[in-house]
């Protein structure tokens, strides 16, 4: 679960998003998250051949709080009160503890809705509340959206790219807050 310095569950609002920790009801938004995602995205974060992740073990990681699984936090249309993906600060790619990187997916269904600019856009607000001074971020170079809300909400690019002749080039993008 995510957690403010006092220890406090985070809970962000926006005029139409919520974002909050993950339920085990919602293991299913998580799967389908797996099932969309573009066939360059590395394995480790796709469907294997096996199935996995079910919605089982989906189901089990945010019943046992896996980082990976609740490490970001659900967003939550306030209107229809569903789940449509994740936003929020982990400690991988780039970042470190003290600066960590910027994350979100949603579900196909609600892209080009201005939903993921108004999640990052709460997240960066209440990091900067938290006393972060700098965020990162890292997108494929062929993630164009990805890239437009990044810039959107104030990141610009970085130098520092990974090249991969399989998947494409991933780019680091930062933000001093």
């Amino acid at each position: 679960m995510v957690v403010d310095a006092a220890g406090r569950a985070v809970v962000l609002e926006t005029g139409r998003l919520r974002m909050r920790a993950w339920r085990v009801a919602e293991a299913g938004v998580q799967r389908e998250l797996w099932t969309e995602r573009d066939p360059r995205v590395p394995p480790h974060r796709r469907i294997d051949a096996q199935g996995r992740p079910t919605v089982g073990d989906l189901e089990d990681s945010i019943r046992d709080d896996e980082f990976w699984s609740t490490g970001l936090l659900a967003v939550e249309r306030k209107a229809t009160k569903d789940v449509i993906g994740y936003c929020g600060l982990f400690d991988g790619g780039r970042g470190t503890p003290e600066e960590p990187d910027l994350a979100f997916e949603l579900l196909r269904r609600v892209w080009g809705q201005g939903y993921a600019t108004e999640a990052a856009r709460a997240v960066l607000e209440w990091a900067r509340a938290s006393g972060y001074e700098r965020l990162w971020a890292t997108v494929w170079d062929w993630n164009v959206a990805s890239r437009r809300v990044l810039a959107k909400v104030g990141f610009t690019e970085t130098a520092r790219t990974v090249v991969d002749a399989e998947r494409g080039t991933t780019l680091f993008t930062t933000i001093r807050l």
